[in-house]
């Protein structure tokens, strides 16, 4: 009788959290740890690690240069906006989205997910080396969870401390 129970109940993950409010639909921290916990490409673990380290080594204090025209085009090609325009749920349908384009058969969309990560944590090192956003409201947060997906997958999350 509890095995029908169990498998007749629905559960949904994402939709909440012990630290969610009726109103939330989910929060970040529970729905950063689902993605990152997925199948994820060494490409992305290796720009991973170069993040943390270089974050941890330099502090991005040298200024970086924000993305070329050729790299905004490749978001725009698959509807992406800018970093800074991105909200966090955004950016994680879009985390998801390029894990799956790793593991697909077509070396265009692996190639391309793995140019479009590399311009994510351009962007991400461009705002913290300048502290600057041009939209910098609470909805706009989405290089706060490519952060935390950064330091998910990294190796080096817990032998790091900023």
């Amino acid at each position: 009788m509890s095995k029908n129970i169990v498998q007749n109940t629905y559960f949904d993950l994402t939709s909440k959290s012990t630290f969610s409010n009726d109103n939330d639909s989910f929060t970040s921290k529970s729905f950063a740890a689902l993605v990152a916990k997925n199948n994820v490409p060494n490409s992305h673990k290796q720009i991973a690690d170069n993040y943390l380290i270089i974050k941890k080594v330099f502090k991005f204090q040298a200024c970086m240069s924000r993305i070329s025209n050729v790299e905004k085009a490749l978001l725009e090609k698959y509807e992406f906006n800018t970093l800074e325009c991105t909200t966090a749920k955004q950016m994680y349908y879009e985390l998801a989205l390029l894990q799956k384009w790793s593991f697909v058969g077509d070396e265009e969309l692996k190639s391309d997910s793995d140019a479009i990560l590399q311009i994510r944590v351009k962007e991400l090192k461009y705002l913290e080396a300048c502290r600057y956003a041009q939209i910098s409201d609470e909805m706009h947060d989405g290089y706060k969870a490519l952060e935390q997906y950064l330091r998910e997958i990294s190796k080096f999350r817990t032998g790091l401390n900023f």
